[in-house]
C-alpha cells in the first residue's frame, strides 16, 4: 500500500525547501514584473480588468490572465504589500509544489525513497527556488500543473470521477494564471494515447472539456490577447541553443557567469545523458513505462513551445517550470530505479549536488541587469532632489521598480517605441498605474536645470554592440547639458546632468 499520508520525512524536506526559499527573501532586489504584479494587484479586480481588457487597436492591453494577480491582490489585503508578504505567496505555492512531487512520484513508482529523493531534488532544484520566490504567477502555474498531473495519474489508474473533476478545476486555474500552461496540458492530454489508455484518453477529453467550461469567461479574450502578442511582444523567436539552455535552467537556472558557461553546460549534458541511456536501457529490459512518460512531461512541453514559436515566438523558460519539476523526478526515477552502477549513481548525485549549490549561490548573489538597488537608489535621489530637478528613467524597467519603493517622489520614464517588440505597457495600464511615460527625452526634461538620469548598463552596451556611440539619450543630454558625474548602482548607472557647465 503506497504511503500517501503526511510523516516527518515530507515534513523534514518541507521545512529544508522554506529554509531556502527564504534565503534573500528581504535582500534579494527585484525587478520590473515583480513590481509591476505589486503596483497593479492593489488597484483591485476592476481596476486590472480595465488595464488587460481595454482595446489598443492591435489587442488587448495585456497579455495574462488575471488569476495570480486576484490573488496576490485578495493576499496583500491580508498580509500587506511589502517585499516579504508578496513573496510569501510564491512561496506558499513552491511549497505545495514539493508536495505535489512526493505524490506524483509515489503514484508513479510506488517506492517511497524514489517519493523522498524526487522531493529532495525539487526543493534544492535552483530552478524552483528561484521562482518560489518571485512576486509572479509562475511557482501557481507550476503548483495547479502539478496537481492536474497528479489528478490525471489518479484518474487513469481508476480512481473514479472525482479526481477527473480536480483535473478540470485545477486545469483551468492553471490556465487563468498563465496562457502558456496549455503546452504542458496539450502534452499531458496526450499521454494517454501514447499509453494507449483509451478509457483515460476518454475521461481526459471529457474532463478536458470540463476545464474549458470553467475558463470560458476568459476564453472570449483570448484572440484579443493573442493579437497583443502578434504585434508587441518581447520575446524573440527562440534558436536551437534554446534546448541547451533549458537544460542549464532546469539544472543549475541562468544566468551564469559566462567563464563557468561552458564547464556547467558540460555538467549538465553529462547527467543528461547519463539519465537518457539509463531510461532506454531500463525501458528495453523491463518494458516499464514509467521513465519514458516521465522523460516525455520534462521535454514533450519546452519542445512543443519551442515549435511553436517558430511561427509566433512565445518562448520563455520560466513558463517551463512544471516540466522543470517533472525533470526533478525522472532524474530520482533514474538515479534509483534503473540499476546505475555506483560509481555512475555517485558521480550524477555529485555533479548535482555541485550544481544545486552553483544555481543557489548565483541565485542569491546576482544583481545585475533587470535587478537593481531601487530603495537605496531611492533615498539616494531624495536627499539630493530639488525643485529644478527631474528624474528621467530610460524606459519602465526602472521606473517601476523605483516607483514601488518611494511613490511621492517625482519620476518619469521613456516609452517604448509604439508597436516594437518592447512595447508591452499600454495606455489602459499605464493609467491604472497612474503613471504617464514621456514621448522623448527632450519633453521629459523641459525646462529643467538638473537633469537625474537613469538607465541599465546593459541597455548602453546594447546600442554600443550596435555600433552606435551610446544610447540616443546620453547623446542628447550631452549636447544639452553638462555631465556632472556618473554613479553606478549595481547594473544600474545614475547620470547627473546640469545647465550648468
Amino acid at each position: 500500500m503506497q504511503e500517501r499520508t503526511f510523516n516527518r520525512k515530507i515534513l523534514a524536506i518541507l521545512l529544508l525547501a522554506l529554509g531556502l526559499r527564504l534565503l534573500g527573501i528581504v535582500s534579494r532586489p527585484i525587478w520590473y514584473d515583480e513590481a509591476f504584479s505589486i503596483l497593479f494587484s492593489e488597484k483591485g479586480l476592476s481596476a486590472m480588468l480595465y488595464g488587460t481588457l481595454a482595446p489598443t487597436g492591435i489587442g488587448s492591453a495585456d497579455i495574462h490572465p488575471l488569476g495570480y494577480y486576484t490573488m496576490l491582490w485578495m493576499w496583500m489585503k491580508i498580509f500587506g504589500r511589502s517585499l516579504v508578504a508578496a513573496r510569501s505567496l510564491s512561496i506558499l505555492a513552491g511549497l505545495i509544489s514539493v508536495y505535489m512531487v512526493y505524490l506524483i512520484a509515489l503514484e508513479a513508482t510506488s517506492d517511497t525513497k524514489t517519493a523522498y529523493i524526487s522531493m529532495l531534488f525539487a526543493a534544492l532544484a535552483p530552478f524552483q527556488i528561484h521562482y518560489a520566490q518571485e512576486i509572479r504567477m509562475y511557482a501557481f502555474l507550476a503548483m495547479w500543473l502539478l496537481l492536474a498531473t497528479y489528478a490525471y495519474q489518479r484518474g487513469a489508474s481508476g480512481g473514479g470521477w472525482v479526481w477527473w473533476g480536480l483535473f478540470s478545476i485545477s486545469a483551468a486555474f492553471a490556465q487563468y494564471s498563465h496562457n502558456l500552461a496549455a503546452f504542458y496540458l496539450v502534452s499531458l492530454a496526450l499521454l494517454p494515447i501514447l499509453q494507449k489508455n483509451w478509457r483515460a484518453f476518454r475521461n481526459m477529453v471529457i474532463s478536458g472539456i470540463g476545464a474549458l467550461i470553467i475558463y470560458s469567461p476568459w476564453l472570449a479574450q483570448l484572440p484579443a490577447q493573442f493579437n497583443k502578442v502578434q504585434n508587441a511582444y518581447w520575446v524573440g523567436r527562440p534558436d536551437v541553443s534554446k534546448l541547451f539552455t533549458l537544460l542549464l535552467v532546469y539544472i543549475m537556472n541562468t544566468p551564469l557567469p559566462v567563464q563557468f558557461i561552458a564547464t556547467a553546460l558540460a555538467i549538465v549534458l553529462i547527467i543528461v545523458i547519463i539519465g537518457i541511456i539509463q531510461t532506454l536501457r531500463y525501458n528495453r529490459q523491463t518494458q516499464s513505462g514509467v521513465g519514458g512518460w516521465l522523460l516525455y512531461l520534462s521535454f514533450g512541453p519546452p519542445l512543443l513551445l519551442f515549435l511553436f514559436s517558430q511561427w509566433q515566438p512565445v518562448y520563455i523558460e520560466r513558463a517551463l517550470l512544471p516540466s522543470g519539476i517533472i525533470f526533478c523526478i525522472w532524474l530520482a526515477w533514474v538515479i534509483r530505479n534503473t540499476n546505475m552502477r555506483k560509481a555512475v549513481q555517485y558521480t550524477v548525485i555529485g555533479l548535482l549536488a555541485i550544481s544545486s549549490i552553483v544555481g543557489i549561490y548565483q541565485h542569491l548573489t546576482y544583481r545585475d541587469f533587470p535587478y537593481g538597488p531601487f530603495q537605496a537608489l531611492g533615498q539616494s535621489l531624495r536627499e539630493r532632489f530639488d525643485t529644478q530637478s527631474v528624474i528621467v528613467h530610460s524606459n519602465k524597467l526602472s521606473m517601476l521598480p523605483a516607483m514601488l519603493f518611494d511613490r511621492d517622489l517625482a519620476q518619469s520614464f521613456i516609452g517604448d517605441e509604439p508597436g516594437s517588440p518592447a512595447d508591452t505597457l499600454a495606455v489602459a495600464t499605464q493609467e491604472v498605474l497612474n503613471i504617464k511615460a514621456e514621448d522623448n527625452i527632450k519633453s521629459a526634461t523641459i525646462g529643467a536645470k538638473r537633469v537625474w538620469y537613469i538607465i541599465y548598463a546593459h541597455s548602453i552596451a546594447e546600442y554600443k554592440a550596435g555600433e552606435q556611440r551610446t544610447h540616443p539619450d546620453l547623446e542628447y543630454l550631452d549636447a544639452n547639458y553638462s555631465l556632472q558625474f556618473v554613479e553606478n548602482w549595481d547594473g544600474l548607472q545614475l547620470f547627473l546632468y546640469s545647465t550648468e557647465p
